[in-house]
């Protein structure tokens, strides 16, 4: 009887998905948009407010945060990934609305999700957020600096910022509920390298082992 050991499966090959600037990017701005959520729900809900005390230090490390949330994206338009990354983000395509009928009617086949190196939902989340993200800069200043502007804008400001900021929690809540259930796109983003596997299964129409067309869906 032969002892000799099993020759161990080699590993999965992986594809580089991210560059180190683009990680840089997203982990900055996710501390940021972190701080900035913490913060507020410190000063908006009662209990907290009370548990943490030091309310004005707590407002003035919110809009530090506040302030400084677009400053990673715009020092990402200096890597050439980062700006081919954001093209895709900005290219809707016919299999994106397939994949967003698809989870529309909650069809979870990976068939019927066709996806370049993002998927639709991806694109609508990075539109939507960066667009509040925005939102959220301007009504800040506006209730920041309060001799700008007149009273019913401040109020009016005052509203949209409440509200939008309550918005965002959810959504984000949503979004990071969604990565923990995607172990290996996680680690796309720690390391900046998927599996093969898993980029053909969930992005199908992804090449990024090939030259990227004028009319690549990527």
């Amino acid at each position: 009887m032969s002892l000799r050991a099993e020759t161990p499966a080699p590993p999965s090959a992986r594809i580089r998905r991210f560059s180190r600037a683009e990680r840089w990017v997203h982990r900055t701005t996710a501390v940021l948009m972190g701080v900035c959520v913490v913060t507020a729900a410190c000063l908006y809900i009662p209990q907290l407010a009370v548990l943490v005390g030091r309310r004005e230090l707590v407002v003035r490390i919110h809009e530090s945060a506040g302030l400084a949330l677009p400053v990673p994206v715009l020092l990402g338009l200096a890597s050439r990934a980062f700006r081919a990354d954001l093209r895709f983000l900005n290219r809707f395509g016919p299999h994106d609305r397939v994949w967003l009928r698809a989870a529309l009617v909650r069809d979870k086949r990976h068939s019927s999700r066709p996806a370049g190196k993002f998927n639709a939902g991806q694109k609508v989340y990075a539109a939507w957020i960066a667009g509040a993200t925005l939102v959220m800069l301007g009504t800040g200043l506006m209730m920041w600096f309060t001799h700008l502007t007149p009273l019913m804008w401040r109020t009016s400001a005052t509203f949209v910022h409440d509200w939008l900021a309550l918005t965002i929690g959810v959504v984000l809540a949503g979004h990071i509920g969604m990565a923990l259930g995607d172990p290996e796109a996680r680690r796309g983003l720690r390391t900046g390298a998927v599996s093969r596997e898993w980029a053909k299964r969930e992005h199908p129409l992804w090449r990024p082992w090939s030259s990227v067309g004028p009319g690549s869906p990527q």
